[in-house]
């Protein structure tokens, strides 16, 4: 019952099998390996776009600051919202690898940047020339952090708004499959149709050991991002490891069933739970993500019994065995519906 994160799942096995067949012999590095060749092309032909640049690194922070540095130069903003993992989850790492480009925090409800807020805040910003920050980029996350997905109509809404002031947009896709499953819709539906320039392309949290892809839609920023994922000691040398990965997730779709099966065990957690006396939502669950809430003594009785999730947010527990206490429960490509239905169990009591 193991509900903490999905990033403490395993590697799927044909993600393994993949690693283990690619051990073989001896190939090309730094990315000129075969399987990356696989790789480049089934993703332009995931998402419609033939002319897309595609980069592989090993982790999401990575994945995000190094998109967002092709975006926004030092002296220029990123807007995201404040819940957003580039805001509360990257210790710095925009600012970093943008070389100091300063985060503007945007509000809006479970965690999605409110549309009206961006259009004001990034007119306000830069108007007074050179004593000012200017306007960079807009970066938002699907599924978001707070267990919600942007609308293909709310992306393109605040990618016109981005546009119209003069920026680019990134997506934080660390659970990209997850988002699209639930939006029953297109990568290209979700990106570059609706306006992002740039996607971070997450697996590590539906089924890959440790890679990301990072998909350029201007062909003309790849040579910059190359530049910088060398000089940001993110290339790796023995890249097959990467390649293989991502072409096992791609190849007969493996990453949507992965995702898939991680929304429906959500689905069904949330479902079971709301027969649970007490039981409440905080925010919507769109995907894998539950923000809920049931009396402390439901939460002592599933601990006790060995599951394992994060109260949300952190705080102690504190009074009777009746005080509602919030928390967030994640399923994974590998949750079973028996851990749905022993946690629940557990929770009744």
């Amino acid at each position: 019952m193991f509900f903490s994160s999905d990033n403490a799942a395993p590697a799927a096995p044909e993600v393994m099998a993949a690693l283990a067949a690619a051990n073989e012999g001896y190939t090309s590095s730094y990315g000129a390996d075969d399987i990356m060749d696989r790789v480049r092309a089934r993703m332009r032909d995931i998402f419609e776009a033939p002319e897309a640049a595609v980069y592989l690194v090993s982790t999401g922070t990575t994945a995000n600051a190094l998109a967002l540095s092709i975006l926004a130069r030092p002296w220029q903003a990123v807007f995201c919202h404040r819940h957003a993992h580039a805001e509360e989850d990257e210790c710095g790492a925009p600012e970093f690898y943008t070389g100091g480009a300063k985060l503007i925090t945007l509000g809006g409800a479970d965690a999605k940047i409110d549309a009206t807020e961006l259009r004001t805040r990034g007119a306000e910003t830069g108007q007074l020339g050179v004593h000012n920050i200017q306007r960079g980029a807009l970066t938002i996350t699907n599924v978001n952090e707070l267990g919600s997905v942007y609308t293909v109509a709310e992306i393109k809404e605040l990618c016109r708004i981005a546009r119209n002031l003069g920026m680019g947009t990134h997506l934080d896709g660390a659970r990209f499959a997850n988002a699209l499953v639930s939006l029953n819709c297109s990568p290209a539906e979700m990106t570059w149709k609706s306006g992002v320039d740039v996607v971070s392309f997450g697996g590590t949290k539906n089924g890959l050991m440790g890679v990301e892809a990072v998909v350029i839609f201007d062909p003309e920023k790849a040579w910059e991002f190359e530049l910088r994922r060398k000089r940001g000691g993110h290339l790796f040398s023995k890249h097959r490891y990467l390649s293989a990965q991502m072409d096992a997730y791609l190849k007969d779709g493996l990453w949507l069933r992965l995702a898939r099966q991680a929304n429906a065990m959500g689905a069904r957690l949330e479902a079971e739970l709301g027969h649970v006396d007490g039981f409440r939502m905080v925010h919507p669950r769109h995907a894998n993500m539950l923000f809920c809430g049931f009396p402390q003594a439901g939460h002592k009785r599933a601990q006790d019994a060995g599951a394992m999730y994060y109260p949300w947010p952190n705080k102690a527990p504190s009074g009777g065995s009746e005080v509602f206490l919030t928390c967030r429960l994640v399923t994974s490509w590998c949750t079973t519906t028996e851990e749905v239905d022993r946690f629940v169990a557990a929770v009744r009591g």
